[in-house]
């Protein structure tokens, strides 16, 4: 909560602790903690993470700013006219965490605190010159973590380009690569392209970076906008680069150079490297300048002065708008921490384990996933099992995933994601009508994919169900999710898909009567496990 520290709107001709000032300040602080606990602790579980692990630098970085802006500036007014603009974006704030809380998603509520931030500056400082300290306040985003929708869909987009272009590097060596879905395929051996490889742990620390570097950096405005339009790029070349040479040593020396402390190692190349090309092309872009500095120069470092700026803290002056803002602030976390969360009451369902092994006609059998797959998965339970009939041709896989919330920071992700993984890509995919009137379920539709591998194909349908609705879209499901939270007080949901191999002697309509068949017979159970 660096941009708190704004408060630094004291007035410095008036040395000493003003009490009253501080004592406004301290309660408005202490009083947004209920308020916006859930996405305080929401932004620890995911700083614990690879991929946000930079998270805690984030608000010490944003504090560097703001001194930093403090110090080249004039000292602000006493007693600024325009504070009350900074209350109402303090008010606005507090609206969309009680709205993030209601619907229990921690992401809505750690962006509200993060406005809510703004909004103490301008109520400080006033708003002619609070708007002129919010560079500090929009770096905090980088301690975010992205929603989950967009970063499994930007996951398996960077999986694909670090893909192509690490078999791209690959080639220029000389040896003989073939890409399937996310698997180099070297001939010896196999490389997957995993999570951990798309370079979003690159992206995220390399994106703030750069930021950083840009308001930092002497120079004209478009050298500071294609140094910061530069990191996204740079990251998943790197990133690739790594990929690639990953696979050149695999080919050279097996596959133990992918795994262990040289992938480590890389990785951490990879970073510092995109450091160096973004220092080495503030160097350039200096040289194109008229009065070229040196980069010691041409990067402002200087922290002298932050102790005494920090200092004013103490001085910070009372006021109408810094009162109102605690006020506020304290009566909307009270209003909350007395109503408490009023959680639905526990879901009737029966866990998997007891869904039946017997089916009409088919038998099946449950597996379990690997250890690291259920940990991406985060299901709070889940159905595995491969059923076979004497009357079919091939056998069908039936997996649900059951959520019994999904707005704590996880929830389902589409099977965009998880389709192409293991060499498997996606042939077709479109939204497709079944007829399940027979069944007493009537008409609905579902995504129809056809996934392939090499010469082999499987037929997949799958839906998000939904507290009694099927939904094929992912992000309107995501919404589903926020109107029923509010309006239902419930946020389960599951993810439903069947798997059926595509013979190479039929055709695709005879694999689509056995998907229909087997879902008829199977449907009618489900209830039991996924409440409506």
């Amino acid at each position: 909560m660096c941009a708190v520290s704004s408060e630094q709107s004291l007035h410095v001709t008036r040395p000493g602790i003003n009490a009253a000032g501080l004592f406004w300040f301290a309660l408005l602080l202490a009083g947004s903690v209920p308020i916006f606990w859930i996405g305080i602790v929401s932004l620890a579980q995911a700083w614990s993470t690879a991929e946000y692990s930079h998270g805690p630098l984030i608000p010490l970085i944003s504090l560097y700013l703001f001194l930093r802006e403090l110090r080249r500036m004039p000292l602000p007014e006493v007693n600024p006219p325009d504070r009350w603009p900074g209350v109402l974006v303090i008010l606005f704030a507090l609206v969309v965490a009680v709205f993030g809380n209601l619907t229990r998603i921690p992401d809505i509520v750690t962006y509200a605190m993060i406005i809510w931030i703004g909004g103490v500056v301008l109520t400080v400082f006033g708003w002619r010159r609070g708007k002129r300290h919010q560079l500090g306040v929009v770096h905090l985003v980088f301690m975010l973590p992205l929603p989950q929708i967009l970063y499994w869909k930007m996951t398996i987009f960077l999986q694909w380009v670090s893909s192509a272009i690490g078999v791209w590097f690959i080639s220029l060596a000389g040896i003989s690569v073939y890409l399937e879905g996310n698997v180099i395929d070297l001939g010896v051996y196999k490389l997957q392209v995993a999570e951990a490889c798309s370079g979003l742990r690159y992206l995220f620390p390399i994106l703030s970076f750069s930021y950083l570097f840009a308001i930092l950096y002497r120079g004209p405005l478009w050298h500071k906008v294609f140094l910061l339009l530069m990191a996204a790029p740079l990251s998943v070349l790197m990133n690739s680069f790594r990929i690639g040479v990953i696979g050149l040593l695999v080919d050279r020396y097996g596959i133990e150079q992918a795994e262990g402390f040289l992938h480590f190692f890389e990785g951490w190349v990879v970073f510092l490297a995109c450091i160096a090309v973004l220092f080495a092309t503030a160097v350039m872009l200096q040289r194109l300048t008229a009065n070229p500095k040196p980069l010691a120069e041409a990067i402002d470092l200087d922290t002298s002065g932050f102790g005494a700026i920090l200092a004013r803290l103490w001085g910070i002056r009372a006021s109408k708008a810094l009162a109102a803002g605690a006020l506020i602030t304290l009566a909307v976390s009270a209003a909350w921490s007395i109503r408490g969360v009023n959680d639905a009451p526990p879901l009737d369902r029966q866990p998997f384990a007891l869904f039946p092994y017997s089916i009409g006609t088919w038998s099946g059998t449950t597996h379990t996933l690997e250890p690291e797959v259920e940990e991406v998965l985060g299901a709070t339970d889940y159905l595995n099992a491969t059923y076979s009939s004497v009357e079919a041709s091939a056998a069908v896989n039936m997996f649900v995933a059951f959520y019994d919330t999904q707005a704590e920071g996880e929830g389902i992700h589409s099977p965009e994601v998880c389709l192409p993984v293991g060499g498997w890509e996606i042939f077709s995919l479109e939204p497709y009508r079944i007829d399940m009137t027979g069944a007493g379920y009537g008409v609905f539709e579902v995504n129809r994919a056809v996934i392939q591998k090499g010469l082999s194909q499987q037929l997949v349908y799958y839906w998000f169900e939904q507290r009694g609705k099927r939904m094929t879209n992912d992000v309107l499901a995501k919404f589903s999710v926020v109107k029923d939270g509010l309006t239902m007080g419930r946020t389960d949901g599951a993810l439903v898909r069947y798997v059926t191999k595509i013979g190479g002697d039929e055709s695709e309509v005879e694999a689509d009567a056995r998907l229909k068949d087997f879902i008829a017979q199977s449907l009618k159970r489900l209830p039991r496990f996924v409440p409506l």
